[in-house]
C-alpha cells in the first residue's frame, strides 16, 4: 500500500473529483481512497479510467456503509461499487463503522466470501477502536489489512495505533491535516518556517515518521502536488518532538454512532 493517497471524500462535483484523480495518478499517485457513502464511485472511475496508468499500478480502496453491512447487502452493495468504479476488484475493500448492520461474524463472512472470489485484495476496517479491532482479527478468516482512522497532529491516538501494530493492521490517517487545523498550530508552523514548506507537508510528515499511511484530500493542482512534495520532506528528532509535543487535542470527526 503506498504511503500517500488520495482522499476523495466530499468531492462530488463529478468532473472537479474525474480531474482531481487523474490529476493524481499523473502527478505519481498511486493510492486513491473513495466510499459507498462518498457518492462520488463513477467519478473516481473517471478520473482512473482519464489517466494513462495501468490499473494494476493503483491501489484503489473503497468503503461499505453501513446500512448495507448485512451478509447478502455487503455482496450486492460491492458489486454495485466494482460498477461504478469500472473495476474487476479493488485493492481494498473497508467496513465503513462498526454501527448500523455491523454484525462480526455475519459482515466478516462476506468479506471473507468476496476474498476468496478475488473481488478484494485485502479486508480493511475503519473507525474501529481496540476491543473491535480484537474481534475483527479474531473473526475474519482472511488478514486484516488496515484500519482507517482519523490521525493527525491533534489527534495522534498512540494507544490505537500501538494495537494495530500488535496485531499486524496498517494504520490509514483519514483527515491527516485535521480539516485544516494543523495550518494553525504553532509548533507546526514552526517547523513549517524550519524548512521551507507548507504546515500539509509537515503534518503528512509526521504521520510517515510514524509508520501511518495518509489520504489528505485535494481537489486542485496545487494542493495535490503540495500534498505529493512531502514524501521528500525529512523531519529530524527535534522537530519530530516538537510536533509530538503539542498539548492541543481535537477530534474532527464524531457521529453520534461512533463507537468512542
Amino acid at each position: 500500500m503506498p504511503s500517500l493517497g488520495l482522499g476523495t471524500w466530499q468531492n462530488t462535483d463529478p468532473e472537479e473529483c474525474a480531474n482531481a484523480v487523474a490529476t493524481a495518478l499523473e502527478t505519481g499517485y498511486r493510492h486513491v481512497d473513495t466510499a459507498q457513502a462518498y457518492d462520488n464511485e463513477a467519478s473516481v472511475g473517471e478520473g482512473l479510467a482519464r489517466a494513462d496508468v495501468p490499473r494494476e499500478d493503483v491501489f484503489l480502496a473503497t468503503k461499505v456503509w453501513i446500512d448495507q453491512l448485512a451478509h447478502d447487502d455487503v455482496l450486492a452493495s460491492t458489486e454495485e461499487s466494482l460498477d461504478e468504479l469500472g473495476v474487476d476488484y479493488v485493492d481494498l475493500l473497508y467496513i465503513h463503522w462498526p454501527a448500523g448492520e455491523y454484525d462480526p461474524a455475519d459482515t466478516l463472512t462476506a468479506f471473507d466470501d468476496l476474498y476468496d472470489e478475488g473481488l478484494i485484495e485485502r479486508i480493511g476496517i475503519s473507525n474501529f477502536e481496540p476491543g473491535q479491532v480484537t474481534e475483527a482479527v479474531e473473526t475474519a478468516d482472511a488478514p486484516i489489512f488496515a484500519n482507517q482512522i482519523e490521525c493527525h497532529p491533534l489527534l495522534p491516538q498512540e494507544t490505537l495505533r500501538a494495537h494495530c501494530a500488535d496485531h499486524d493492521v496498517e494504520v490509514v490517517a483519514y483527515s491527516p491535516l485535521a480539516r485544516g487545523e494543523v495550518f494553525d498550530v504553532p509548533e507546526i508552523q514552526q517547523v513549517a518556517e524550519k524548512h521551507g514548506v507548507s504546515e500539509a507537508q509537515v503534518s503528512l510528515a509526521w504521520l510517515r515518521e510514524k509508520g501511518v499511511t495518509a489520504i489528505p484530500k485535494a481537489t486542485s493542482e496545487a494542493h495535490v502536488r503540495d500534498n505529493w512534495a512531502s514524501r521528500t520532506l525529512e523531519l529530524d528528532a527535534e522537530d519530530v518532538a516538537t510536533i509530538d509535543g503539542i498539548d492541543r487535542r481535537e477530534r474532527q470527526v464524531d457521529p453520534g454512532f461512533a463507537p468512542w
